[in-house]
């Protein structure tokens, strides 16, 4: 379908202006709105994973092209919801309290988006009672978890405490990253996974949304 190339290399280029004129475009040509994200957004979206972890893009790409997406990704919401169309799985993430880093956040909220999950952005120093909140009125299935400092990742423990004793707990699946954040640091705390990197968010959250499906 010719009418989708452009809004994949706009994502791909990062150039936001001309991917919600070629979503517009292409929604005039009669395209699903569904069959834009699966066909044509994901797919750009895996493009710049894989080109972010050979190194040819670096942080400024992912955002942009993250940015371009949302703004296709903006003309399709209404479509979506009048169709009753579900996405992957529903997303609350968000920057740990005591924190004020959101650059990783926003790249793994982007790369999500980009792989067809609805995303709830509470953005930075997030306390436990936020996200309990928010599990609570989206119906969550994941919850991201992002510390940059050392002396705030004590705070992703007690969310993950906050969850449990709230009764939530059970409800969603916990990733957590970060720069000082290690794989055996997830396991001490009861987290279900661990990203090295943005782009690793996408196939540990669609993993997480098989192994619910599973059951």
């Amino acid at each position: 379908m010719s009418h989708l190339k452009p809004l994949y290399e706009a994502i791909l280029n990062g150039d936001d202006k001309s991917a919600v004129a070629a979503t517009r475009e292409a929604l005039a040509a009669n395209a699903g709105p569904m069959d834009l994200i699966t066909a044509t957004m994901i797919p750009a979206m895996d493009e710049v994973g894989k080109l972010f972890e050979a190194q040819e893009y670096f942080v400024p790409e992912l955002l942009l092209s993250g940015r371009a997406m949302r703004g296709a990704l903006d003309l399709l919401r209404p479509l979506l919801a009048a169709s009753g169309a579900q996405p992957t799985g529903r997303v609350v993430i968000g920057t740990v309290a005591g924190d004020l880093h959101d650059i990783g956040k926003n790249l793994v909220a982007s790369m999500l988006q980009g792989g067809g999950f609805e995303v709830t952005d509470l953005g930075t120093d997030v306390k436990p009672e936020r996200f309990i909140a928010a599990v609570k009125s989206t119906n969550a299935d994941i919850v991201a978890l992002s510390a940059l400092l050392t002396v705030t990742m004590p705070a992703m423990k007690v969310t993950m405490d906050a969850l449990r004793a709230a009764g939530v707990r059970d409800r969603v699946k916990v990733m957590i990253g970060g720069a000082p954040v290690t794989r055996g640091y997830a396991k001490e705390i009861g987290a279900d996974g661990y990203c090295e990197g943005a782009t690793g968010a996408v196939p540990l959250a669609r993993s997480f949304m098989n192994g619910l499906l599973a059951h």
